[in-house]
């Protein structure tokens, strides 16, 4: 095999992040590894989606006053408390509410926010301080620091066709994958065979060395999720969404008992400069039945009580109202979490003073990372000093 020839088919690796002898962990037969702790699927609301539209404080009078054209008439939110509502477009969140199986957290930030959907998206993947710059992602550390030698083998599997820097590490990173079926086709191009057969112990230090052995990895790990993959098929109604499509793959893995901790996915248009009303409840109605079909299935197979589902954004919106039919870039937001056994169930903290604002944006009450913290620890159990590089004061809501 020529080098050249090598390089030109080996793109197909730069789309999955993998370390030699880690993801080979991957093929070993389900019934020699013991499942511990919880899964955590972690759904990201990309561009910002507008917390106050979500759940909105309809006892604010200056909720109103803020926003008189695009505030939620208090007459149809669905009251989950004597001063919130969620979106009428959410009946899915009410029913997770109403079932005790969510837990809600208002205002999360950091300290010092940043209005750039791509510097404050870093800071939300890598777990960093505002004014720190991190090249990893702080799932990808987690793997980096629990699993050294690959003598456990705990995964991170995104559901799409590149990887997000959370799931980046310095030594170990998260499998990308959007359809097993399809990426299984695509090694068995024959050239990709050829590859594996060739000769490369002389070359097994440098970098082409490298790419023979992640290719080879790839392959199994392909080979490995494609066959979990065919062992549940869902007969649940996802919405015909990008979202419902990757959380109805994520659903299927989780039933088919694939040695995977932690699976990501996300959903896009939520920067609603204009156009809020119909954009919100558009995407709301399509990611809260994706996310309740997604619970539903989990029931089915009795695997609810042990996943834990977070919903997130990289920041919330202006509090007040801009002139084109929408809001701009804000701060705080809301988190959800969704999972059987809760400790702390509905509203956790209070919520979000419209009164005492920072530069017209809400103040976070807050860490995200003491979000992260309590998943690592209490969740998957791990520690997460060395996941987020410093302490934490965890949250009970697990």
């Amino acid at each position: 095999m020529k080098r050249r020839r090598f390089i030109k088919y080996s793109g197909l690796t730069s789309t999955v992040a993998l370390v030699p002898g880690f993801i080979q962990a991957l093929v070993t037969p389900f019934n020699q590894l013991a499942f511990q702790g919880k899964r955590l699927v972690i759904v990201q609301l990309s561009g910002g989606n507008d917390g106050l539209n979500a759940l909105v404080p309809f006892r604010d009078d200056n909720y109103y006053k803020l926003r008189p054209k695009l505030g939620i008439k208090a007459d149809t939110l669905l009251k989950i408390s004597q001063e919130a509502g969620f979106h009428p477009a959410l009946q899915s969140f009410k029913n997770l509410f109403d079932n005790g199986h969510l837990s809600i957290y208002n205002s999360v930030g950091y300290p010092n926010p940043d209005r750039s959907h791509f510097r404050s998206m870093d800071i939300w993947h890598t777990g960093s301080n505002a004014d720190e710059y991190f090249n990893t992602g702080w799932i990808g550390r987690m793997l980096d620091a629990n699993c050294p030698g690959s003598e456990k083998p705990y995964y991170a599997i995104e559901a799409d066709d590149t990887l997000s820097l959370a799931m980046k590490g310095a030594e170990k990173s998260g499998f990308a994958v959007r359809d097993p079926e399809k990426l299984r086709n695509a090694l068995k191009d024959p050239i990709y065979s050829e590859i594996q057969k060739s000769n490369t112990q002389l070359e097994t230090q440098s970098q082409l060395g490298f790419l023979y052995k992640t290719l080879a990895e790839t392959t199994s790990s392909a080979d490995y999720i494609y066959s979990k993959s065919k062992i549940y098929q869902s007969s649940k109604s996802y919405p015909q969404h990008e979202i419902g499509k990757s959380l109805k793959e994520i659903a299927e893995l989780i039933n088919s008992g694939i040695e995977s901790k932690i699976f990501y996915t996300s959903m896009s248009g939520f920067d609603t400069h204009v156009r809020q009303l119909e954009t919100q409840n558009r995407l709301f109605g399509i990611v809260g039945s994706a996310i309740e079909t997604l619970v539903e299935d989990l029931k089915a197979s009795n695997n609810f009580n042990d996943t834990v589902i977070m919903v997130f954004s990289e920041f919330g919106r202006r509090v007040k109202q801009n002139a084109s039919g929408g809001t701009d870039h804000g701060t705080a937001n809301n988190v959800y979490i969704i999972n059987g056994v809760l400790k702390k169930q509905g509203i956790c903290n209070p919520i979000s003073n419209l009164e005492k604002l920072e530069d017209g944006d809400l103040i976070h009450q807050i860490d995200f990372r003491q979000i992260y913290a309590t998943l690592v620890d209490k969740g998957i159990g791990f520690d997460h000093t060395k996941t987020l590089m410093r302490k934490f004061d965890l949250l009970d809501f697990i």
